[in-house]
């Protein structure tokens, strides 16, 4: 799934490590909103795998990757990672600097 930003700004008013018009990949789907790593002149943090509202970006791509794993939550949200990154906690584990989260996730 591949997406443009169309916004800095969330609806929370919060302004977004992300460059306005440009194309992103969606690395997963957590409650519905997208993972997309920050732009790499991003601080504090460059390159980190972030949510961000689906509201800010245009779809260009739909196309899900076939090595995805969906679920559906409670209220219809959808939860959609690769394997390795779908176990409960995995990405609170990458934010906290775990090694074995991050070395997971940059594999």
């Amino acid at each position: 799934m591949r997406v443009v930003l169309i916004t800095q700004v969330d609806q929370g008013g919060n302004k977004l490590s992300l460059t306005l018009g440009r194309e992103y990949e969606v690395l997963g789907l957590e409650a519905d909103m997208y993972r997309i790593l920050t732009d790499e002149t991003a601080s504090p943090w460059p390159n980190d795998p972030v949510l961000y509202e689906p509201d800010c970006f245009r779809i260009v791509d739909l196309s899900e990757p076939d090595f995805w794993h969906c679920t559906t939550g409670e209220d219809g949200e959808r939860y959609c990672y690769p394997p390795e990154w779908s176990q409960v906690g995995f990405f609170e584990d990458y934010h906290d600097g775990l090694q074995q989260a991050r070395e997971a996730f940059w594999e």
